[in-house]
């Protein structure tokens, strides 16, 4: 059983969950965990995928947007709204609106929730559902 963890934005910003993604992830990466982030559109992914160009003077994330073809490069970080590959399922960073495919295989899944009313519904559903599953979780407010 995975350990969930959530963040809770105290913010309505959709630029500010996105940049506090983009901290997650650059954390994974340097603690060499290449993770997956589930998204809900492409242009979800696109937007996070410049973001993390650009969210820090200095920092490199290798990254891509996966669209069902395994990546060549297998140290990197892969966006996607599809289910995990094999391989990058040891840390899912959940910003997409439903639970991550087989979720109860992953390592860790990180849930950030901002401050928007749909935001704190679809988190409260997703602690319950980890919850009666038996995930151990831990909550973060930011």
């Amino acid at each position: 059983m995975p350990e969930v963890v959530f963040y809770v934005l105290g913010t309505e910003s959709l630029y500010d969950r996105c940049f506090f993604a983009c901290r997650l992830i650059e954390k994974a990466y340097r603690n060499n965990q290449f993770c997956y982030v589930l998204l809900d559109s492409p242009e979800e992914c696109q937007r996070l995928d410049d973001m993390l160009w650009t969210f820090r003077a200095g920092s490199f994330i290798p990254h891509q947007i996966f669209t069902d073809t395994l990546p060549e490069m297998t140290l990197q970080v892969l966006l996607g709204t599809v289910n995990a590959p094999q391989g990058w399922q040891n840390v899912v960073v959940n910003l997409s609106s439903k639970l991550p495919h087989r979720w109860q295989d992953v390592t860790r899944v990180l849930e950030i929730v901002d401050n928007r009313e749909a935001s704190k519904i679809i988190g409260r559903q997703r602690h319950t559902a980890y919850k009666q599953a038996g995930a151990t979780i831990a909550t973060h407010k930011i």
